[in-house]
C-alpha cells in the first residue's frame, strides 16, 4: 500500500463513528477540483504500512473505524490484504471511491471487508470527462453505481457542486441517475486551499440559497439527501 498520509482523530468522515483516516496516493482520474493535488501526483512522504497498522493496533480502544481516501484506493494491488489485516484488528472500513474499478469494490463487499462505500458522482453522463479530467468509462461508474445500491451494506453517494462546471439542472440529472439510493450529499466547493486547477479558486461558491434550492428539488430521489460543507 501507497499511504500518503495519517490523519489520527476524526469525527466527521465515518458517520456516526470515531475514525482515523488514510490517504492513499495516486489517481486515474485529474478532477480539476480536487483538494488532493499532491497525493494525486505523488509529491508526498508516504508512510509504511506497518506503521499504520501498529498504530491501529494501539488505538483499538480508542477508534471504531479506518477510512480509506485518496487519491483513488483501489488502485493498490494489495487493497484487499490490507482490509484483512485491518479487520483483524476489529475496525469498522470506510472507502471512499471514484467508482471506476467495479470488480475491486465488489470483491471487498462480497469478502466482507468494507462497513460502509462512499462514492463520488463527479458529474451526469454527458460531462463526466470534464469533471473528472480523463475520458472516464461511464460503464463502470455505472457498475459501480449498481453494486452499492444492491450489496454495499451502508453508503453514500457525492457530488460537489463546482461553481460553473455544475449547473442545478445537471445535479438533477445526476439525481435521476442514482433514483433510490439510499443517501447523497451535495458538496459545496472549497475555494480556501490548493486544487488541480487553480482557476477555479477564483469562482464565487454558490450561494447557499442556491444549494437549498437544488437539494429541495432532488430530495424526492433519494431516502436521505444532505448538504455537506455549506
Amino acid at each position: 500500500m501507497k499511504i500518503g498520509g495519517l490523519q489520527k482523530t476524526s469525527l466527521l468522515d465515518y458517520p456516526e463513528e470515531v475514525s482515523a483516516i488514510i490517504w492513499t496516493v495516486g489517481c486515474n482520474f485529474n478532477c480539476p477540483f480536487c483538494y488532493n493535488k499532491d497525493l494525486v501526483n505523488g509529491n508526498v512522504t508516504e508512510i509504511s504500512e506497518d506503521e499504520v497498522i501498529s498504530f491501529l493496533d494501539k488505538r483499538k480502544k480508542m477508534l471504531d473505524g479506518l477510512v480509506i481516501s485518496g487519491g483513488e484506493p483501489f488502485l493498490q494491488k494489495d487493497i484487499t490484504s490490507f482490509c484483512e489485516k485491518v479487520k483483524k484488528l476489529g475496525y469498522l472500513i470506510k472507502i471512499d471511491t471514484n467508482g471506476t474499478f467495479p470488480e475491486k469494490l465488489k470483491e471487498l463487499i462480497d469478502k466482507k471487508l468494507v462497513d460502509y462505500v462512499a462514492m463520488d458522482v463527479k458529474a451526469p453522463k454527458k460531462k463526466y470527462d470534464a469533471l473528472s479530467g480523463v475520458k472516464t468509462s461511464i460503464s463502470k461508474v455505472n457498475k459501480s453505481i449498481k453494486i452499492i445500491q444492491e450489496k454495499a451494506s451502508n453508503y453514500e453517494f457525492k457530488t460537489t457542486f463546482v461553481p460553473d462546471l455544475l449547473k442545478k439542472e445537471d445535479v438533477i440529472d445526476i439525481a435521476k441517475w442514482l433514483k433510490g439510493s439510499k443517501r447523497f450529499y451535495l458538496q459545496q466547493f472549497k475555494n480556501d486551499t490548493e486544487v488541480i486547477s487553480s482557476k477555479l479558486l477564483e469562482k464565487q461558491l454558490y450561494p447557499s440559497k442556491y444549494l437549498k434550492e437544488t437539494l429541495n428539488e432532488i430530495k424526492p430521489y433519494f431516502d436521505e439527501c444532505y448538504i455537506r460543507g455549506d
